[in-house]
């Protein structure tokens, strides 16, 4: 059984605390590490840079020619191999991106980490800033913040709500 949101948010906060007194920093949403022990493999992912998905079920996101596609391969490790053997790969998912879904993207992924966006490649991927009326609203909450260098990013009271978040600034 889950505990309901109050407790849920309690536990939420009493493990930031701890992790933080036995010097492990939430360095994402959900993850804590020492400082520089951060796991590199899921940074690229949250960082919005380019993976290949290879193995049975797996996903990428690569820039092939200036377009960055979202692919997927057969789940079923039978299903997969069989594509392998008969195609060179077992790829069933091969989706250029519009702008605004890569926008999405970034903001889905990079607002999860401590760290935060930079503004600047969200408005390069999406053609457009993002909306300072709904960053300055989301202030007044106390859901974001920017960082002395200009980046965006989520404050801890925000990070509970993330999802609620990252919709509004996608709006």
């Amino acid at each position: 059984m889950l505990p309901d949101d109050d407790l849920g948010r309690d536990l939420y906060d009493l493990t930031l605390d701890q992790c933080a007194a036995a010097g492990l920093p939430a360095y994402e949403v959900s993850n804590h590490a020492r400082p520089g022990a951060e796991c590199r493999h899921n940074l690229v992912y949250w960082r919005y840079g380019e993976y290949a998905g290879i193995g049975p079920g797996a996903h990428g996101r690569l820039l092939i020619d200036g377009t960055r596609h979202a692919t997927a391969t057969e789940k079923r490790p039978e299903g997969w191999l069989m594509r392998v053997e008969a195609s060179g790969h077992g790829v069933t998912v091969d989706d250029a991106l519009t702008r605004d879904e890569q926008a999405d993207e970034f903001l889905l992924m990079g607002l999860r980490l401590a760290e935060g966006i930079d503004p600047k490649r969200y408005a390069a991927l999406a053609g457009r800033p993002l909306d300072l009326e709904r960053i300055a609203a989301l202030m007044g909450h106390g859901f974001v913040e920017t960082t002395a260098d200009g980046r965006l990013r989520v404050t801890r009271s925000g990070f509970p709500v993330l999802d609620a978040v990252v919709a509004d600034l996608a709006a």
